[in-house]
């Protein structure tokens, strides 16, 4: 890894998730995305840059990278969605706003998603993982009312 430590690195990550889609949803969505069809969302801070890149929505994969000045030093690969049997857009979109405040609560010994367990009203977030920041893998679910309603497993790490 360049220069960068891992704790900067982790500090790093938890401001760019906060200002990126937990903060603000697709609001931060940049207007011409790299891939034709993508949500694509950015935030820079000094030498450091971050970028999620994202396809679908109901069910979406997506991909999240650190840049130190002109090399990628660390990404995560994610994949999930809500349950196939929620198809009221109402009900999805209220699990994602459910989502992106679970996602706020991130912390920099975890910086991969949300914390271990968030909850609000009748939603439970629960993210178990694996490993720091420098190699890691976890999976996310969203329970209401006992029933699982969405799931996201994700992994990645340093690159070397």
């Amino acid at each position: 890894m360049s220069q960068i430590s891992r704790a900067r690195l982790s500090e790093f990550l938890v401001d760019a998730k906060r200002r990126t889609y937990a903060g603000l949803d697709d609001d931060a969505t940049v207007s011409a995305p790299l891939l034709p069809g993508s949500k694509q969302l950015g935030y820079r801070a000094g030498d450091l840059s971050y970028r999620d890149i994202y396809f679908g929505m109901k069910f979406f994969v997506g991909h999240e990278t650190v840049q130190a000045g002109e090399g990628i030093i660390w990404s995560m690969s994610y994949a999930g969605g809500v349950a196939p049997t929620v198809v009221d857009r109402n009900e999805f979109l209220s699990i994602y706003a459910f989502l992106r405040q679970a996602l706020l609560a991130v912390r920099d010994d975890r910086p991969f998603r949300g914390p271990p367990q968030f909850e609000n009203e009748s939603f439970r977030y629960v993210n178990t993982s694996s490993g720091d920041v420098a190699e890691f893998h976890g999976e996310e679910q969203i329970h209401r009312a006992g029933s699982k309603v969405y799931g996201l497993r994700y992994g990645g790490g340093l690159l070397r």
